[in-house]
């Protein structure tokens, strides 16, 4: 081990050091230290990516793409984004030249877009509860995070957009995630045309996160650039489309004067997207837009699994309509403090579920279920949860 020369103990970024570890990483690390333990924490496919992707990777390294990329993206990926778009989502073409920049990731789109389009002080409206990782970047951005506490729908509704908007009037975006992880809610087009015309009439940048677009049961997704492009910065990627979580491709796409600095951000951060990964993605937006499907119809399937294994053991949950989370509300016989509630669980039955508090506010007295798990699997976490309630009567 290298012991740090003391004087330099101190140089560190003040703000980067007063952010916390993903605290999902968090539990899930302490939960892997339990001999036999099933987890269901993290949002991670359990299905293998596409066979005909892997092979256009397999042949793009033959073909010895080992050299630096476009910054933004190779054109044939940037076209292809932008085809899927406009065919899959019915948004606006975006110019494949200057309306799209290829990240490693959505996280990385999401650290390159803060970047890019905010200041410091400048005021972000989150609904919460929400994936961690957007405050987690907005605190090292020094971008101050409004709260929208969504419980206990968890949907973001006019009347709870305008009161926020009342309460602060200088924020200058709002960062949406539909279907949502943690909750799977997602949004009709009503809902939507309904929250995009009070976002116009404030003139309020949208950041939309549509990374689980592909995996909506019950309807087709409807983008947030569809109905209000001119304001949209649009992220997304093929993790959980495709079940690409390690290939790490995302893109983000929006307004030319905006992306113009995006794609300055994400330059300065990682310079480009890897050559074979974003083959595989041109292959997958190209050739594979009905990957998806057949693994939808089995998220589904679990979804269902699930939402009966947590009403016989006493949990109440809303049916998620996307995605691949469910969020109960822990039953009052029970320990209601979710962090206690899920340490308590991994102990006693070995069974490993995330905590709602650490999603934020609204989040409290819930757990997240991570359905992308086989289903022997959840049947088997179904059978321990059970038997864990039983204990406990």
């Amino acid at each position: 081990m290298v012991e740090v020369n003391e004087a330099l103990v101190g140089q560190i970024n003040k703000t980067l050091a007063n952010v916390v570890p993903s605290p999902i990483r968090v539990v899930d690390d302490k939960f892997s230290k339990i001999d036999g333990i099933l987890k269901l924490t993290l949002g991670e496919p359990d299905f293998s990516a596409p066979e005909h992707v892997k092979q256009a990777i397999i042949d793009d390294v033959a073909a010895d793409d080992s050299h630096y990329s476009p910054s933004q993206g190779v054109m044939a990926l940037r076209e292809a984004i932008s085809d899927y778009l406009t065919e899959r989502f019915d948004t606006p073409r975006y110019d494949p030249k200057s309306e799209i920049s290829v990240t490693v990731g959505a996280a990385e789109a999401i650290n390159a877009t803060f970047h890019a389009l905010f200041n410091p002080g400048d005021e972000l409206i989150v609904p919460t509860p929400t994936f961690p990782l957007y405050e987690s970047v907005a605190k090292t951005r020094n971008i101050e995070v409004i709260g929208l506490n969504t419980a206990p729908d968890f949907i973001v509704t006019p009347a709870k957009l305008t009161a926020t908007l009342n309460a602060h009037p200088n924020a200058k975006a709002i960062l949406l995630n539909y279907p949502s992880n943690p909750t799977g809610v997602t949004y009709s087009v009503a809902e939507l045309e309904a929250l995009a015309e009070i976002l116009r009439e404030h003139n309020l940048l949208v950041i939309s996160d549509e990374i689980y677009a592909e995996l909506v049961y019950d309807a087709k997704h409807t983008s947030m650039a569809k109905l209000l492009p001119e304001q949209t910065i649009l992220i997304s990627g093929l993790s959980k489309s495709h079940a690409m979580t390690g290939y790490r491709v995302g893109y983000v796409v929006g307004p030319a004067a905006l992306m113009a600095q995006v794609g300055k951000a994400h330059q300065s951060m990682v310079s480009t997207a890897p050559g074979p990964m974003m083959a595989g993605a041109t292959e997958a937006l190209r050739n594979g837009r009905e990957d998806p499907v057949a693994m939808r119809d089995v998220y589904k399937k679990r979804r269902d699994l699930v939402l009966d294994g947590l009403a016989k053991a006493g949990f109440t949950a809303a049916q998620p309509g996307g995605a691949f989370y469910i969020f109960a509300k822990i039953p009052e016989f029970l320990n209601t403090n979710d962090l206690e509630f899920v340490y308590d669980l991994a102990d006693t039955v070995k069974l490993g579920i995330a905590p709602g508090s650490i999603f934020g506010a609204g989040g409290e007295g819930y757990i997240r279920i991570s359905y992308a798990a086989s289903t022997e699997d959840l049947q088997t976490a179904m059978t321990r949860l059970k038997h864990y309630v039983d204990l406990k009567k």
